[in-house]
């Protein structure tokens, strides 16, 4: 059962992120933003249960939490712990599925810039968006148009759609191809 270290607001004023003492994941992200999407997956499943939650995103020892506007988090936050307290922690020996993630398609195209795009997500973008309850999957790549997807408190937040979508476009113009465009689903 993992232990709550730390809970942290987002930039997004509906998400917070739990910060814990064990992994519930052994790197891949897991996302979620409905009861029935979840269905299957118990840690997920029982957050919507708790009622008022958005959507729930998770990996390693983060769990980020987005909240409907007609809760406050002071009702919300300890009602969200019982859940998360009882989830199963993950053995740091368990198979890494990080390198899958939801993004199948991605991983088996063939097109060269892929491996560059991944590697300036891996080190300029994903860490930045992860401190913030945040991820970022790649969808797809066809022709000259990068598909991501927000996950986690990025996945609504005004911040992440607009300017950081715009950064990651200029870094992948600059530094992959100046036809690249990216949209996000």
């Amino acid at each position: 059962m993992p232990k709550i270290d730390d809970i942290e607001e987002t930039p997004n004023p509906n998400a917070v992120k739990f910060i814990l003492k064990e992994p519930v994941t052994t790197g891949a992200p897991r996302s979620f933003h409905s009861r029935l999407q979840a269905e299957g997956d118990t840690l997920a499943t029982s957050l919507f249960g708790i009622g008022n939650v958005q959507s729930v995103f998770y990996m390693d020892r983060m769990i980020t939490v987005e909240k409907d506007e007609e809760v406050d988090w002071d009702e919300l936050l300890p009602r969200l712990a019982v859940p998360i307290r009882a989830a199963e922690a993950v053995s740091a020996n368990a198979p890494d599925a990080a390198k899958i993630g939801g993004a199948i398609g991605a991983l088996i195209n063939d097109d060269a810039r892929l491996p560059l795009i991944n590697q300036i997500l891996d080190e300029r973008i994903r860490p930045a968006l992860a401190g913030d309850g945040g991820w970022l999957e790649v969808v797809s790549l066809e022709n000259d148009t990068l598909t991501i997807r927000y996950q986690g408190a990025c996945g609504t937040c005004p911040s992440a759609i607009s300017g950081t979508l715009m950064a990651i476009e200029g870094m992948m113009k600059a530094e992959v191809d100046p036809e690249l465009e990216v949209v996000t689903v």
